[in-house]
């Protein structure tokens, strides 16, 4: 399901060839090594039972507490402002309090999705709901968003409080749009359409990668016009991001994504592959309509409406405009920081994005 995106024409990112398949894995322990610490500090400073809970969240120890050697998720987010920082041309840890608040923030609204969507699994564990209860997991997720806020708020910089305040409010009502998508109807006048799609995905998912983009910029000394311009950067990457996810909630591996097969479509969540396959001229869009207004969601049926999907050209409209949202996120870096000798690794968390498999 990869889909590969091409650099800017205009050869601000310099040599396009791919890099080493490790480069992205290095950009991202690099960089998670350098916010970690400052984040472990501030975790301790909740409540000990808060503490425990973050802990387990972030992927730090298991349900008892006992340490683990891992890490919860793959700080692409944190990876990005510090990046952002050099580029506007200060050092990486300028940025430190902007990334871990933006860690922090994903941290939170993932344990609040699976809330929202019930979803018992998450990174191949017990969501924290599970493990703890739904109240203990709604006050740990209330922790960590406070947490970031009041982090944030502390390096004074009133630009990157914007875009945090911003962003909390787009991320908001994303997440609302998403879950009203799922009260309307497959067809008719009040049939969720792919525009309105690309704006709950530029708010759900976009809002937090632009935030870590803008805020990022701001601590690292960029001016107010570029802090922008990577918000809205950031927006196209994340529509990207959702974009793959709704082909990994339909199609990915539960060995590797850590959720069952087809989830997305068990929970009749209006994805774009699906309504990208309804909108389809194509016999293979009428048969999946008759069988989603059926409302029966067995095994058999999800597998049919899968390979409908797919029949439809919903899995290949999908792939290439996650890639098309990814190359104009890639474009947008290099006209911010021409020049800039960090585009290389920016580029490649922004391939990492399309081609991820979890």
């Amino acid at each position: 399901m990869a889909a590969r995106f091409a650099a800017s024409p205009s050869g601000d990112l310099g040599d396009p060839r791919p890099l080493p398949p490790h480069a992205t894995s290095e950009v991202l322990t690099r960089y998670r090594r350098l916010m970690e610490p400052a984040l472990r500090q501030a975790v301790t400073s909740l409540h000990p039972w808060g503490a425990h809970m973050a802990a387990f969240t972030l992927g730090w120890s298991d349900i008892d507490g006992t340490p683990l050697d891992e890490h919860g998720g793959k700080s692409l987010r944190p990876a990005l402002a510090m990046l952002c920082a050099q580029a506007a041309g200060s050092p990486p840890d300028s940025a430190v309090p902007g990334a871990l608040a933006v860690e922090l923030v994903h941290a939170f609204s993932l344990v609040h999705d699976d809330i929202i969507d019930s979803d018992e699994r998450r990174r191949h564990r017990d969501a924290v709901w599970k493990a703890f209860g739904v109240g203990p997991a709604v006050l740990t997720g209330d922790a960590l968003l406070a947490l970031a806020i009041s982090r944030l708020a502390a390096t004074d910089n009133s630009i990157a409080m914007g875009y945090l305040s911003r962003a909390l409010v787009e991320l908001v009502h994303g997440q609302t749009e998403d879950m009203a998508f799922e009260n309307r109807p497959w067809n008719g006048d009040d049939a969720v359409t792919a525009e309105e799609y690309s704006g709950m995905a530029a708010r759900k998912t976009g809002a937090l990668l632009g935030c870590a983009a803008a805020v990022g910029t701001a601590l690292g000394g960029g001016s107010a016009a570029q802090a922008e311009r990577m918000y809205g950067m950031g927006r196209s990457l994340g529509l990207a991001y959702q974009m793959v996810d709704d082909l990994l909630g339909i199609w990915g591996d539960p060995a590797v994504t850590g959720k069952p097969v087809y989830s997305d479509l068990r929970a009749g969540k209006k994805t774009l592959p699906v309504l990208s396959a309804l909108a389809a001229d194509d016999p293979a869009a009428g048969k999946l309509e008759d069988l989603l207004l059926t409302g029966d969601l067995d095994d058999d049926t999800v597998r049919l409406a899968a390979d409908l999907i797919e029949a439809a050209g919903g899995a290949d409209v999908t792939r290439e405009l996650a890639a098309r949202h990814a190359g104009l996120a890639v474009e947008a870096l290099g006209a911010c920081f021409p020049g800039a000798t960090e585009l290389h690794e920016l580029r490649d968390l922004c391939e990492l994005i399309v081609n991820r498999s979890h």
